[in-house]
């Protein structure tokens, strides 16, 4: 209860430690999911924006994985498996807000690495197809025409309808680049959850 109270208050750090002293003392306590749980959330509760140093999430990502494989079954993995995803989708965001910066600054390599991250590391994330779009500029810049063309049929076998598809596309187009057999981006919507992930990185 005094870790709950230091949580309500905000006081983060002195409710971990207050956990932390509980599970340490009482590992196998019926209310140790519960401790977990929460110790997880205050982890979770001091994620920064994504411009800023995500050390805190990767603590939270740690905490709240720990709940899920301890605790499986329970209402405390289920939300901390959605918020295990929210936490992958703002990594992935920082990757990619570094990825862009080094672009700018024609730091092609170091760009390629971030959006390659995000691309192996974070695939069920919302940043995917804007990574492999950036691959694709990235790789031209480079000269790299044929890792440009393999960037552009993942995406465009992954995610036809989005617009990164479209803007891959048209690039390679524009170049007279395009492979004989590229399908043009099409409106029609297509699910990207439930099939098989089609990368050739």
């Amino acid at each position: 209860m005094e870790g709950y109270a230091y949580y309500l208050q905000g006081e983060y750090a002195l409710s971990v430690q207050q956990l932390e002293r509980y599970l340490l003392l009482h590992p196998t306590s019926p209310d140790a999911a519960y401790a977990y749980y929460l110790r997880a959330l205050c982890y979770y509760e001091q994620i920064a924006e994504v411009q800023r140093d995500q050390q805190g999430t990767v603590e939270a990502l740690s905490a709240l994985e720990e709940v899920v494989t301890r605790f499986p079954q329970t209402a405390y993995a289920r939300d901390a498996q959605l918020k295990i995803d929210l936490c992958r989708d703002h990594l992935a965001g920082k990757e990619m807000l570094v990825g862009r910066y080094y672009q700018q600054q024609h730091n092609y390599e170091a760009a390629l690495g971030r959006y390659q991250r995000v691309v192996a590391d974070f695939q069920t994330t919302n940043h995917v197809a804007e990574a492999l779009e950036r691959i694709v500029e990235v790789n031209l810049e480079l000269g790299l025409v044929d890792e440009a063309r393999k960037a552009t049929s993942v995406l465009g076998y992954n995610y036809p309808n989005s617009q990164w598809y479209r803007y891959s596309y048209n690039l390679l187009r524009n170049r007279s680049l395009l492979p004989e057999d590229s399908k043009a981006p099409t409106s029609k919507k297509r699910g990207f959850f439930g099939r098989a992930w089609h990368s050739v990185f």
